[in-house]
This record gives C-alpha cells, structure tokens and sequence, in this order.
C-alpha cells in the first residue's frame, strides 16, 4: 500500500531528527517516483537538500518564518545555513541577527553566536528575545555581572518579561544573594502569575534562608499551576517533612511507585524519609542522572606503565568545616598512611571557617577551595593534579555537585558516607558500604560495585572528648526523675510510625519523657499537636537546642534510651550517642539509609539491640525499660569497650578503607573492570600494591 503524503512527511521528520538527512531526501524521492506533479513534495525535498536555496522566493518575513520553523522542528544546521544566507540578504535586520546567533549558539559556536546577539540589540534594541539570549549565553560562560546587564535591558524593553526577572532571581542566587533573587523571583510571579519554575526558584530560595513554611507554600504553587509537576511536588513533600507535616504522606503513597521514577526526576535525597525502597531509591537516582548529567566524560589519561609511589585520592565535599561529616572523618584522615597515599581535599562549600576545618588544612597534602569554578575548570585541575581515585562525599545531599564526577574526574571514582544510597550513574565505580548496610538481597539495587569494609562502612574519631559536667536534667528542662527517651535525630526523620510507638511507651509509663532535638517553631508546634492528638501531655516532651559537639556529647548521660527512626536512622547522632555510652534501639529496613544504626550497632558488639519489625522494636523498647539491671549492664559495656571496638578504632577503620583503595588502583592498573569486594584486616602489602 502506498503512502500518503503526510505520511511521507512524518517519517522524513523523524528520521532527519535522528541525523538520517540521506534517508528522508531518498523517501521523498520515491513517493515523487509514483506521484511526480506533487508540489508539495517537491517543495519538501528542495528544502531537506538546500534550506539556504529556499531562502531565494517569498518576502522578508516568510523566510524569517521559514527559518524558526526550520529552527523549532530541531533542524539546527538547516536553519543556521538559512539563517546565514538571509543574513546576507538582510544585513541590517536584528530579527535576522538574532536567528544566527541562536542557532550558533545549539552549535556552540559560541563567539558567532554572541557577536550576532549583540549585533541584534545594536540593530534593534528593542528585540526581548536577542537580549534574553545574550544573556543566557553570558550566563553560561560565568559573566554574571555582563548576564544581568543583558536580562535587565530585557525586562527594560517587557517590564512584564517574566523569564528575564526569573533569570536575574537565578543569577542573584548562584551569588549566594538571597534576598535579591526573592526579590526578583516574586517579580516574575507577579508578571506571570502561573509561572511554575519561579514559583519553584523561590522556594528554593525560601528553604536556604530557612523559611521552611513559605517554602512549602511556594513548592505547593510550582505544582498547582503546572499539572503534575514531580519535581515540585517532591520537593513540597520534603518541606513537609521537616516540618513534620504529615498530611503529606498519603499524597507520597499515592504516587510512590511512580515520583521521580516515569517522567520528571526529582531529587532523590527528597523521598529518603518517605520510602523506604532500595529500589525505586535505585530508579529515581537513575532518572536524575539521565536527565541532569548527561554531559560527555572526558577521556582519562593513557594508564601508567608503572605504579606510581603513592596513590593520590581526591575527596569532594561542601562539608569540610564543622559538619557531621568531617566529624565523623576527621579520624580517617588523620590516620592515612602518607608514605603510601597523597590525600587532597577539594572544598566547594559556603562555610569557611570552623575548628574541624582548621584541623584539616594542617593534615591534607592540599586543600582547594573550588566553590566559585566552573565543573570543567574543576575537572581540569583535578586532571592536571593527576589524582587516581576520586571520592564523592556528598552525592545527593544538598550543594552536591555530582555533575563533576559526570565528566570523570578519575580514573576511580567512588560514592562514599555523604549520601545514604546509590547515585544511580554508571560513571560512579564503587559505593562503600558493609554486610549489614548492603545485605546480598538489595545488591541489584546499587548501580555501583559493592567494597565491603569489615565492621561499618562509617568512620569514627576515637578522638573525641567528652568533657565531665556538673550538669543536671533540670538543667536541660528534664525532670530530675523518671524515664528519659531521647531522639537527637532530625525532625524530618520522624513519621507516624515511630512516633505512634513513642507516643504508646509515654503512656505506658508515666513518669517518662521524650527528649527531641528542637528545629523550628513550626516543626515543634506540629509535633505538639500530635502529641495531644494522641492523648499525651504536651509537656511530656522536652526539645532539646543545638550545642557545640563537646556540650552534645555531655547531655547524653542525662538521657536512659535512645529510640531510633525508620526510613532514615540516626547516622552521625547514633555514633554521638554510642561512643557517649547511651544504648540505642533500631529497626533494620530495606534501604542504605534505614539500615546504618544497625550496622553501628553491630560494629560495637551489640546487635540485639537491632529489630526487623515494628513489633520487635516497641517490645525490645519496653524490655529494657522494664529491666534496669540489662539496660544499665549495656550502657557499663558501651563505656568500657569504647576503645576496643570496631567502630571506634579509627586506625584499624583508615587501614580497611585504604586496603579497598589499593585493590581498586590494582584492579584499574591491571586493566580490569571493578567488581564487587570484601575486605578483612589483611597487611597492606598483601592487596598487591608495589609502591
């Protein structure tokens, strides 16, 4: 049966799309065969073969029409060539500038392409769009301040130029210039009162100043005026959660098996406190990489003929000041073998300053600040430092900058301790985890080759003082006597499952309390409420400010038990409360991240304290509370085997990390593919590294 036309037409589009230009000239050619008198065809195949040559018939304003449709269908060369050929034609025209440097710029033919916008405003200064443009392209190249001229001359020519306020708002935010980027994203909302992407820069805007409530309003808009939007939604949902605002959480269920998983990718670290997967946790990470990261890896370095003296490891973070994680690190670093390993800290945080940061400038072979490069002006210092195995601290926590391990900053690139999962993304070689954290069941659902360290994946600094106090529990607005549960973890970690067991050992016992971390006014009102929802005083819960690490550590012995989350245990907070000689009670989940207490647990020699189910959880609860005589027995050994145990021996956990490092550089050295490993305390010499 032959075709029709519009048939014709249809597949020429989409194989030309795909780069197969020969064989939509060779569809056309076949359908004139049979149909020679069709000028509709003609006139199509003319076009495929010489857009410019069409340029040739029709006024001024058809073939600038002509160009954009050429432009806007994808056919990016075809409509440069038009685009040059009317230029010509029409020198003097901006409308024509403007289409140059458009399609130069797809072509990133970048210098064209900013020669011709700034020819299109100079010819006719009062084209939005030339200036939008330029501005883009400036912005692209890091010339914020030439950037913001061009998007102001926009919004000069509009003052209802939404885009070019949401530009602005963009730029100001980068900058670190929060109250100016509100400003100008409540600009562009005022201009386009639907704007979904303002709406959702604002609240991003709004969370980093910590106005958690507004955010949530703003995320909530992004999605309302804009149908499904996941990425809002997802991000509402995650206000929701740190402000412990459950409503959210039937919304979640609703949509669990397809958020951030079909279509739009969300952030992934969004949807830990809400579902406990590995993996949908696996599929949203995979989706984001996909549509966030998909720049081309730069060739790596011809392999070494021989090996180097010492191995260089890179680590990446925003953390390196007084963070969980360099407080859980610190230990680490401190330890590493200097005649074996060259160790390089590359810091792209807003903190500059903090004892921890101090301390690790003194230990490190170089720190550098890279906050304000470019990832390929980053990607090309790493290169030119040669480091071998580069380690990513953050993954998809917040000021993650995962797009620089996208171009392959290393020959060895490994996800470790920063973001509780996987990152999804087949440029990332290995995740370091342990048997507890990755049982063999959920390894499909790591993208990355397991290392098994011995004991926990964590680090710890055995280092840490814990200063002796005269403190007392009235002191911290504790009763003096009676059962004191404690939960020093986030607020957005709590959900109704938990709190619904909490909530049932208050009232069993009557003279108890619930210590919890104090966040903001309106994540403790929310709690309060469902507290007295569930018929408990609401003076029965105690929040407890944020202190200096020493001070944090002391206020533990105030506290009986600790009782642990679900989808997201306590990670750092769990190592603050057993290397201070409080027993904690978890439940093991399915994921990376509802698994890291009972794998700290299990490295100090305790892993009865570990439950599977709820059930398991709130029974293992009331057992101790019921026993004083067991519970103050596992408190006495928390404090005289603190020194002893694996989770806390900060040398023999340097030693285990570096082993896996060597037989990662061996396996490289060796031309081999990674693959999955486990480690046991064998000499460094023996994993095959000469030296």
């Amino acid at each position: 049966m032959k075709l029709s036309f519009d048939q014709v037409k249809r597949r020429a589009k989409t194989l030309e799309r795909q780069g197969q230009k020969d064989e939509a000239i060779k569809l056309y050619e076949d359908f004139l065969t049979s149909y020679p008198k069709n000028e509709r065809a003609r006139k199509a195949l003319a076009e495929l073969r010489d857009p410019a040559a069409v340029m040739g018939k029709g006024s001024l304003q058809d073939k600038v029409t002509e160009v954009r449709r050429l432009f806007d269908s994808g056919q990016v060369e075809a409509s440069f060539d038009a685009a040059n050929a009317l230029v010509k034609e029409a020198p003097n025209s901006g409308v024509v500038w403007n289409l140059v440097g458009a399609a130069a710029f797809v072509l990133k033919k970048f210098e064209l392409a900013e020669q011709s916008f700034r020819k299109a405003v100079e010819l006719a200064p009062e084209i939005t769009q030339a200036h939008a443009n330029l501005g883009v392209l400036l912005y692209q190249q890091e010339r914020h301040q030439a950037a913001l001229e061009a998007f102001a001359n926009a919004i000069k020519t509009n003052p209802k130029y939404a885009e070019g306020y949401n530009s602005i708002g963009g730029i100001y935010h980068k900058l670190g210039k929060l109250d100016t980027a509100e400003k100008y994203f409540v600009g562009a909302i005022q201009a386009n009162k639907n704007y979904a992407e303002a709406y959702y820069n604002l609240g991003n805007t709004f969370f980093q100043k910590g106005k958690i409530s507004a955010a949530q309003q703003s995320f909530g808009f992004a999605a309302k005026v804009q149908g499904e939007n996941m990425p809002a939604l997802s991000q509402k949902l995650y206000m929701q959660a740190l402000l412990c605002d459950w409503s959210g959480i039937a919304e979640f269920e609703k949509l669990a098996s397809r958020i951030g998983i079909d279509g739009d990718a969300v952030e992934p670290f969004s949807m830990l406190s809400y579902d406990d997967n590995a993996e949908r946790q696996q599929k949203r990470a995979a989706n984001i990489v996909k549509k966030r990261y998909h720049v081309n890896a730069l060739p790596l370095p011809e392999r070494p003929v021989t090996k180097p003296d010492k191995i260089k490891i890179g680590y990446f973070s925003a953390d390196f000041h007084d963070h969980a994680t360099l407080i859980l690190m610190i230990g680490l670093l401190e330890h590493h073998d200097r005649e074996k390993f060259e160790i390089h800290a590359y810091s792209y945080g807003t903190v500059k300053q903090g004892v921890k940061r101090d301390r690790l400038q003194g230990i490190v072979d170089s720190f550098v600040d890279i906050t304000t490069a470019s990832d390929p002006q980053i990607v090309a210092a790493v290169r030119q430092q040669k480091i071998d195995i580069a380690v990513d601290l953050k993954g998809f926590t917040r000021q993650g900058r995962t797009g620089l391990f996208a171009y392959r900053l290393a020959p060895i690139q490994i996800n470790y301790l920063g973001y509780p999962g996987t990152i999804g993304a087949d440029f990332m070689d290995y995740i370091v985890a342990d048997k507890v954290i990755i049982p063999e069941k959920q390894r499909p659902f790591y993208t990355e080759k397991v290392i098994y360290l011995p004991d926990s994946y964590q680090p710890n600094d055995r280092n840490r003082i814990i200063p002796e106090t005269s403190t007392t529990r009235s002191d911290f607005g504790l009763p003096e006597t009676g059962f004191v549960f404690c939960s020093f973890n986030s607020n957005y970690k709590i959900s109704p499952n938990e709190f619904d067991i909490w909530m049932r050992l208050l009232a069993r016992y009557e003279d108890s309390v619930l210590w919890l971390l104090r966040a903001n006014e309106g994540v403790q009102e929310n709690l309060l409420r469902e507290v007295e929802a569930r018929g408990i005083d609401r003076a029965r819960i105690v929040f407890a400010e944020r202190l200096k690490e020493p001070e944090h550590l002391a206020r533990h012995k105030h506290a009986d038990l600790f009782l642990d989350t679900f989808n997201i245990n306590a990670h750092t907070t769990a190592s603050d409360a057993l290397w201070a000689g409080l027993p904690i009670v978890t439940k093991a989940g399915d994921s990376f991240s509802a698994r890291v207490a009972a794998s700290l647990l299990c490295a100090v020699g305790l892993p009865e304290l570990v439950a599977e189910t709820e059930a398991q959880y709130e029974a293992l609860i009331i057992d101790l509370v019921e026993n004083p005589e067991r519970l103050g027995q596992i408190r006495q050994q928390l404090i005289d085997t603190r020194f002893d145990v694996p989770l806390f021996d900060s040398e023999a956990y340097t030693r285990h990390l570096e082993n896996a490092y060597v037989a990662a550089y061996d396996r490289y050295f060796q031309a081999k593919t990674p693959i999955i490993f486990s480690l046991r305390d064998a000499p460094l010499g023996e994993s095959g590294y000469g030296g």
